[in-house]
């Protein structure tokens, strides 16, 4: 009998291919390997490549069908009680076209107006430019290390929101240190948030993704009377199944004043969301868990691999596997390559990394490295990394 193989479906998809595909990591500098966006090179599920294809078949272009709503709604509802035992009605999952348009609802319509926004950082990028289109003060609350583990810093929230804030961004779990919050941390949250009667907008995009070992994913809003009341959630299958051009994502009302102030906005905070999006989502939630383990397993041996190649080739950067997402925080300041490492890497290595100074002062002299890639190309872009440094 032959030899059965142990290479990954993963591992055969190559840099020519993605280059094909197309993505902005593989599109956007053509000479280089890229790192910098937070989506996945495994391709899709084929339960919701097959509901696409369906859609395309039966024309669904039409302007936003309330039944394409109602079918993603009821799916997602079914799904976050299912996966977090989070019951909300159906009704109460609302459409938009990106978690970061919804967040600019939240800013706009479910914030004190001309209140200053509180951004944890390290950060998503946009969570610290958005709010400035809306003449918004951002206010950065960096994260403190507590026994090797990133943590919120209780006091500096309580501080800003004392000054006038009125909006926090509260992303679980965490981009980009990989945190995956327990009850308790984020019941800490919510009273500091509750003691000052201010707004939660909670980003959670990323919750199917949490890795083996980590704790269970926790809903925000459901960690407390209070935080219900105070939470409007963001989340979306586009980071666990690789959607985010098909446009569509989800926000989670869990008061009457906000399915009110919903209901008031109309078509405008819906109108984004595409047909083809609400699709996808919709297959995602239903059938797409089969897929997304497989993903889960691989991603679970890219963060290992990531940590056994960074001893070996790098040992001076400082790298805490994630619990959650699949993206990977890398301090090189030891590197001494200043406050924007990842220009010396782009044009030394021909690799390019998310900056952490673009993610707030608080990631100056850190890299954001993606790790939903095939494991060759995990292996290739290490090897860049050091062969550049010994070249310096």
């Amino acid at each position: 009998m032959g030899e059965v193989s142990t290479v990954h479906e993963f591992d055969r998809i190559t840099v020519d291919h993605l280059r094909e595909r197309g993505g902005l990591n593989w599109s956007t500098y053509p000479d280089a390997l890229g790192s910098f966006v937070a989506e996945m090179d495994y391709g899709c599920a084929p339960e919701i490549i097959e509901a696409l294809h369906a859609g395309v078949d039966g024309v669904r272009f039409g302007y936003l069908p309330s039944v394409l709503v109602a079918e993603m709604s009821q799916e997602c509802a079914g799904w976050l009680a299912e996966s977090y035992g989070w019951k909300v009605a159906a009704s109460d999952v609302r459409p938009v076209g990106d978690v970061i348009a919804g967040f600019e609802i939240a800013v706009e319509h479910f914030s004190t107006p001309g209140s200053a926004v509180v951004v944890p950082t390290p950060a998503y990028k946009h969570f610290l430019d958005v709010p400035l289109r809306s003449g918004r003060k951002v206010v950065e609350v960096p994260m403190v290390l507590v026994e090797d583990r990133w943590e919120f810093d209780l006091d500096g929230l309580d501080e800003a929101f004392s000054a006038g804030a009125g909006l926090l961004v509260l992303c679980s779990p965490y981009n980009p240190l990989g945190r995956v919050f327990t009850r308790a941390e984020l019941l800490a949250v919510s009273e500091v948030v509750e003691s000052h009667g201010v707004r939660v907008f909670a980003d959670e995009i990323h919750c199917p993704l949490v890795l083996p070992g980590a704790a269970t994913h926790i809903p925000y809003a459901t960690v407390s009377t209070s935080s219900s009341q105070h939470t409007i959630t963001g989340l979306s299958a586009s980071k666990a199944w690789n959607l985010a051009g098909l446009k569509c994502a989800q926000m989670v009302l869990t008061n009457q004043a906000d399915r009110e102030t919903w209901a008031g906005l109309g078509l405008a905070a819906e109108i984004g969301t595409s047909n083809l999006g609400l699709i996808a989502n919709t297959a995602a939630f239903r059938s797409g868990g089969t897929w997304l383990r497989e993903v889960l397993g691989y991603l679970d041996g890219n963060r290992s691999r990531l940590g056994d190649l960074l001893a070996d080739r790098l040992p001076e950067v400082l790298y805490r596997p994630p619990e959650g997402t699949y993206l990977a925080w890398l301090d090189v300041t030891s590197l001494g390559l200043g406050d924007r490492p990842g220009s010396f890497f782009a044009e030394h290595a021909g690799v390019v990394f998310t900056e952490g100074a673009d993610c707030g002062d608080a990631g100056r002299g850190c890299l954001r490295l993606n790790l939903a890639t095939p494991r060759p190309i995990l292996d290739e872009i290490v090897n860049r990394m050091a062969s550049a440094l010994a070249r310096r």
